[in-house]
């Protein structure tokens, strides 16, 4: 009967750790694929963030962090198992005067020519295991808790891939639209440039005057003068995205370029549903995700403590030998001893209670925290898609407003060129001209970034970066 007993806990035990050993490794985090840095000759937004999930060192940390809850896994299944230990023991003992008296006393009543060694050597050695057959099902919770905190962890990595790249996300963009400034500064330059040429010419012929030629002297430097700004500006924003990218040296190879700005896509220029956006992070979002693991990982703990008004029982084996004088101990030197032990814990002053009530509080604080989140959540949803409505909005209107001004530019141009139009209003025009060029560029980057918001606010982020990479 106690070896079928045995037999059967040994085996529950086994398929434990099974199972729980197959979750882990089913829910392993995802990295992506390696990025070779040196390849690359123009960097899009989906390979900086890969290459930021692969090399940013706080997502290491994280994952780090991932590894050490894997263990604490390992940690809690050891309950399972018996803990067996060995113990050796070396001893001189020195009598007392009176205690050796006796002793000699004792020993002369059998044998006349007795004596009594002093001091003498003990030799002692024992192998113990003890099995704990039961405790309340602590084991269990405590085990289903490591298990929902690795789970957690795995959810706090995949939380801080998610933010991660949305930084990513607005480096690059700010990167982009630092670009698009530059660019729209040297066509300004060159449009300056050509109207001083002119400028000069008609000077030197006497159909033009002098101040004209320094208004576009003026203008050419003035646009320069942007370009300088914008290229600060860009130079700013690529070091902020090679910390974020977890390059060592801060800095992107002299090789590297960025590709331009895109236009919108289709997907960007759709009105998501808000309420199927909300029902996807519900179930997808990586933050909400950890705060339901913790509330599951709360509930185990009280579980788990609740287990310490039970009592426990366990099997203990023992093989003990002890010999005087010398240590070499034979067969005869050793007994066994086996027995089944059951302990309970009437009153302990009220400290179990405590815990008990503690990890209650805990659960609570859990439950209403993932409340919290989830409510975040909806509100950073709706936000997002009422700013990305806005900027396509935004968008529609600069892209119209260029058209319109260019082909004023145009118009003023060549007035001024056939002496219609004044200085100031040909200034004018390539001033709006410019001004709206740059807010159509800011326009775009803001659709793009809203939907970038958009898709970190639902956790979609995570998939439009990895989609392509799962190993």
């Amino acid at each position: 009967m106690q070896k079928a007993l045995v037999f059967l806990v040994s085996g529950i035990g086994m398929l434990f750790f099974v199972t729980v050993a197959g979750r882990a490794a089913e829910t392993a985090t995802r990295r992506p694929q390696a990025v070779d840095l040196a390849a690359i000759q123009e960097l899009d937004l989906k390979t900086a963030g890969q290459i930021a999930l692969q090399d940013n060192p706080s997502l290491s940390a994280a994952l780090a962090r991932v590894t050490q809850a894997k263990e604490r896994i390992a940690e809690a299944q050891a309950g399972y198992w018996p803990t067996v230990g060995a113990t050796a023991n070396a001893s001189q003992v020195t009598l007392s005067n009176n205690a050796y008296q006796e002793r000699l006393a004792t020993a002369q009543l059998f044998n006349p020519n007795a004596t009594v060694k002093d001091p003498d050597e003990y030799y002692e050695a024992s192998l113990v295991a003890n099995w704990v057959l039961f405790n309340g099902f602590e084991r269990k919770f405590a085990n289903a808790a490591a298990s929902y905190g690795h789970e957690q962890s795995q959810a706090a990595y995949q939380d801080a891939s998610r933010l991660l790249l949305s930084s990513v996300a607005t480096a690059y963009l700010r990167a982009q639209l630092a670009l698009e400034d530059i660019a729209i500064a040297k066509a300004d330059e060159e449009f300056n440039r050509r109207q001083l040429k002119d400028a000069q010419t008609r000077h030197r012929t006497g159909t033009g005057s002098l101040s004209d030629v320094y208004n576009f002297e003026i203008r050419v430097n003035s646009a320069i003068t942007v370009g300088t700004v914008g290229q600060q500006s860009y130079d700013a924003a690529m070091i902020g995205l090679a910390s974020l990218l977890g390059i060592p040296q801060g800095i992107f190879p002299d090789h590297i370029r960025l590709a331009p700005l895109e236009a919108e896509s289709p997907e960007e220029q759709s009105e998501p549903d808000a309420d199927a956006l909300i029902a996807y992070a519900q179930e997808h979002r990586s933050d909400i995700l950890q705060s339901d693991l913790a509330v599951k990982q709360a509930d185990a703990q009280v579980k788990a403590l609740r287990g310490r008004f039970f009592p426990v029982v366990s099997v203990e084996a023992a093989f003990d030998g002890e010999r005087a004088g010398d240590s070499g101990m034979a067969g005869d030197d050793f007994g066994n001893t086996v027995g089944i032990n059951l302990t309970y814990n009437f009153f302990s002053g009220g400290a179990d209670m405590a815990r008990w009530r503690q990890a209650k509080a805990g659960l609570t604080e859990s439950e209403k925290t993932l409340e919290s989140v989830k409510i975040a959540a909806k509100s950073e949803i709706r936000t997002s898609l009422s700013a990305l409505k806005s900027a396509h909005r935004q968008l529609v209107l600069q892209r119209s407003n260029v058209r319109l001004v260019e082909q004023t530019r145009n118009l003023v141009e060549k007035e001024y060129a056939a002496g219609v139009a004044s200085l100031v209003r040909l200034n004018e025009a390539q001033r709006d001209l410019t001004t709206a060029q740059n807010r159509l560029a800011l326009a775009l980057a803001a659709l793009h970034q809203a939907w970038y918001n958009l898709q970190t606010d639902t956790g979609h982020i995570l998939e439009a970066f990895m989609a392509d990479n799962a190993p």
